[in-house]
């Protein structure tokens, strides 16, 4: 078994969750946004994940940084644990999703797999999390779905809320606010084109105008 500090970790997901949103390798400075640190100290744990037993990551000078299929795997597990530990925590004890990153956080580095199969199991293997992200099953795969950006449902078409992608608390509580929370039915009636904000129909019988930056940060399937 690779040796692995929480830290480490965390530098694992930040990258698997760059290269995930671009497709390409993932630049220091990205990084080290993404982790709220220097880029010195990023290039300090680029050297120290790429010279574990098993290498972690692929890295070329001005290139960027890709994860290994050994980092991918520990840094998808660890998305899994933090994904299901989300779900617990919002459908077993009651917790609100905009109360649940910070805690998922913490308890995402238990080791035990055995607790996180069992966790699995008991809620019932989903396939999502409180904030429609898919979890990954135990062998790292996806389940993906057909979904778009509010902003390109077209005017007259009905869709229904399958996630965000602004997980931020200030954004979730304000589409509590809104009573717009997933399994919301939505339909656009008309798009301003001087600002890009959308006047709604929420579940057919109330209306709401959102702006271009909430549309920009809400996926909905089509019905």
């Amino acid at each position: 078994m690779i040796s692995i500090s929480r830290t480490e970790e965390n530098y694992l997901k930040a990258i698997f969750n760059l290269c995930e949103d671009s497709d390409n390798p993932a630049a220091t400075n990205a990084i080290a946004q993404a982790m709220n640190t220097k880029a010195a100290s990023v290039t300090d744990m680029i050297k120290r994940l790429s010279k574990k037993e098993i290498p972690l990551i692929h890295y070329q000078k001005h290139k960027g940084v890709r994860l290994t299929d050994s980092g991918k795997k520990l840094a998808t597990n660890l998305i899994r644990k933090h994904r299901l530990w989300e779900t617990f925590l919002v459908e077993k004890l009651n917790f609100s999703w905009d109360e649940v990153h910070e805690i998922a956080e913490e308890l995402e580095h238990i080791k035990a797999e055995k607790l996180i199969d069992r966790l699995d199991d008991f809620l019932g293997r989903p396939k999502f999390d409180p904030h429609g992200d898919p979890i990954p099953d135990a062998d790292g795969n996806f389940t993906f779905r057909k979904q778009i950006l509010l902003t390109d449902l077209a005017v007259d078409k009905t869709a229904i809320v399958v996630g965000v992608l602004d997980d931020s608390p200030s954004f979730l509580q304000y589409l509590d606010k809104l009573n717009l929370i997933l399994g919301t039915k939505v339909k656009v009636l008309e798009r301003v084109e001087y600002d890009g904000s959308n006047r709604i129909l929420l579940n057919e019988k109330q209306e709401q105008i959102l702006t271009n930056k909430v549309c920009q940060n809400l996926y909905v399937k089509t019905l």
